[in-house]
């Protein structure tokens, strides 16, 4: 699968591939409007996930910008840490028309809805949200604006670098199911985008590494820092084996809630050891 040129054969500029994998990626993961790119050729395939991840904590950094910005101008302003953090977390979801958000109450209704694995599937497609899946987004939003609310609170401004680091480190641990599960459906959208390739992680891991490097020399303690990678990392995982359990394999939901789940985590993390 090619990544966006154009049939001539060659990029339409240095550094299309990785630009055009930026683009893909904040297509896919928001509701941003992204330009069609020089040389592009169809901007609104389904991405090419063997390749296009590797700009993803990059998508993640540029998703979760407004948002902080918003943190720290509703601060600025003097609304208080509470109304400031709930205002960032609004930000975000209107930047990503909560696609995150919608996994994570799917994955809540079908695993503890459904007695078997098929059952289970069916719930998951339904877009009507349970029980199960409301509690789930409660309980996720008040964890997050909570933690920002704490970050302001104990670090002021630093919580904006706070949040954007949570929303690049959950994004690649929300690739943890691609990588070691194969699609719980033939025909569902997880398995037309591919499974990221070692390369591609790699790629990912590094750029997500540096940036977390980057964050801690910005004035975020090391030891949170750490912790905020460790936790992300600790629940995607943990969820990535639910899904193993629950539905013998992953899906787009599963993907969305190993985010949500994980940057929930990794807010934890640094409210923990600040």
């Amino acid at each position: 699968m090619r990544h966006g040129f154009e049939d001539a054969g060659e990029p339409a500029f240095p550094g299309a591939g990785l630009a055009y994998d930026l683009a893909a990626c904040l297509r896919f993961y928001s509701r941003l409007p992204v330009p069609r790119l020089p040389g592009e050729a169809d901007p609104h395939r389904v991405p090419d996930f063997r390749r296009a991840p590797r700009m993803l904590p990059l998508a993640g950094l540029i998703l979760a910008l407004p948002a902080g910005l918003v943190l720290i101008g509703a601060w600025s302003l003097g609304l208080g840490p509470f109304l400031a953090a709930t205002l960032a977390v609004a930000a975000g979801i209107l930047a990503t028309g909560a696609l995150h958000e919608d996994g994570l109450a799917d994955v809540a209704d079908g695993f503890w809805g459904g007695a078997t694995r098929e059952r289970r599937l069916e719930i998951m497609r339904d877009s009507r949200i349970g029980s199960y899946g409301g509690v789930a987004l409660v309980l996720i939003l008040a964890l997050r604006i909570g933690a920002l609310a704490t970050l302001l609170d104990r670090i002021g401004a630093g919580a904006a670098l706070a949040l954007v680091l949570a929303a690049i480190l959950s994004r690649l641990a929300g690739l943890a199911p691609l990588v070691l599960l194969a699609p719980a459906r033939p025909d569902g959208a997880a398995a037309a985008v591919g499974a990221p390739e070692p390369g591609t992680i790699a790629v990912a891991g590094t750029v997500s590494l540096t940036l977390a490097l980057l964050a801690w020399a910005m004035g975020l303690p090391a030891p949170g820092v750490v912790l905020m990678l460790v936790l992300a990392a600790v629940t995607a995982l943990a969820l990535t084996a639910l899904g193993r359990a629950k539905i013998g394999g992953h899906t787009g939901d599963l993907v969305g809630a190993c985010q949500q789940c994980a940057e929930a985590a990794a807010l934890l993390g640094l409210v923990a050891l600040v």
